[in-house]
């Protein structure tokens, strides 16, 4: 952006059927970063492969029949309805102004389902809250049926119950899903790895127990935290505690922000 580069040297790999969790403060490039897996922004150096293949040398509808994104934001001008917009995961698969067939509509109503949106079929998709629009997104591209997804926050605007079961949902397809996340709890909870990332560059690359401790969230989030093993689910909890004094090396304390 105006010369200057947002991401820098970021190498990530993805195994088929893992589930990574990109995560770090606002501005650390994850966004930025998952816009270049989907052609949204070209890299100025490096490739981004998709099972070994370059995307940015794929046919547009190829691709998509292989790789959903759910974005961040959406204008949510779309003059539809619910169920128009979930259909339109459908049409990588379908020849031009082709209509929908009996499998396209099990799939588009399956969808509508599993992320519990089938009431609002025929509700006006530019109607709906913020936490709706996410949950009829999420359902369009899980009806692209593809092996690989990026999901931008996609747990934005749900409630508790609803972000589990979208984090749940991504888990039991299979896929390989690459997922930008706020919520460190969540992504331990339901990501094979992490990496985080920190001013535009890849701080750290793991397993959850392995990249989620007091040491690093320090110098990444500049915040003192305490990371112990749940008791339940044997995954890292992260505890931030507010108003501490977050110890710098080599220097003064710093206050946590």
């Amino acid at each position: 952006m105006n010369g200057k580069a947002l991401v820098h040297e970021a190498s990530l790999h993805v195994a088929p059927g893992e589930v990574m969790g990109l995560v770090g403060p606002n501005g650390a490039g994850k966004s930025t970063l998952l816009r270049t897996f989907y052609r949204a922004l070209r890299p100025t150096s490096g490739r981004v492969l998709l099972d070994g293949e370059d995307v940015w040398r794929m046919p547009g509808k190829r691709l998509a029949r292989r790789l959903a994104a759910v974005l961040q934001e959406t204008s949510g001008d779309f003059e539809l309805t619910v169920y128009d917009v979930v259909a339109m995961g459908r049409t990588p698969h379908k020849r031009a102004f082709a209509g929908d067939d009996a499998d396209d509509r099990g799939i588009i109503t399956r969808s509508l389902a599993e992320l519990h949106v089938e009431a609002l079929a025929h509700a006006p998709f530019d109607r709906l809250s913020g936490g709706e629009k996410q949950r009829v997104l999420i359902a369009r591209a899980l009806a692209q049926r593809t092996g690989a997804m990026v999901l931008d926050e996609p747990t934005n605007h749900l409630d508790l119950r609803h972000q589990l079961d979208a984090l749940r949902l991504v888990r039991e397809l299979g896929v390989t899903a690459v997922v930008a996340l706020h919520d460190l709890n969540l992504a331990a909870a339901f990501c094979d790895r992490i990496c985080v990332m920190a001013g535009g560059r890849v701080v750290a690359t793991g397993r959850p127990e392995e990249v989620l401790t007091a040491p690093l969230l320090s110098e990444v989030y500049e915040v003192e935290a305490e990371v112990i093993e749940h008791p339940r689910t044997g995954v890292p909890f992260v505890s931030v505690l507010p108003g501490r004094e977050r110890p710098t090396v080599g220097g003064a304390p710093r206050a946590a922000r």
